[in-house]
């Protein structure tokens, strides 16, 4: 069960973060996500389990709040952003 929770959160938050409409905020977010899942990836006690699950759907409604943010808050894309066709 805890399990089946930990990848629901995770794919939430990363379809969160693919949201975020800033270049560098997105990657970051992202690049933290993948990062802090590896991280706690080798906890087994399901006391520390529950209290990673916990701090993730804190962090889950933060993005919520910054793709709102950022949506108020629109800037023009890097060049990095766009495709080449």
């Amino acid at each position: 069960m805890a399990n089946q929770q930990a990848i629901l959160l995770y794919r939430s938050l990363i379809r969160e973060a693919k949201k975020i409409p800033a270049y560098n905020f997105r990657n970051y977010a992202l690049r933290r996500i993948r990062d802090s899942f590896k991280e706690n990836r080798v906890i087994k006690e399901p006391a520390q389990i529950a209290a990673a699950v916990e701090e993730g759907k804190k962090s889950l409604e933060l993005i919520k709040r910054q793709v709102i943010i950022g949506r108020l808050y629109d800037t023009e894309k890097l060049v990095i952003e766009y495709q080449r066709k």
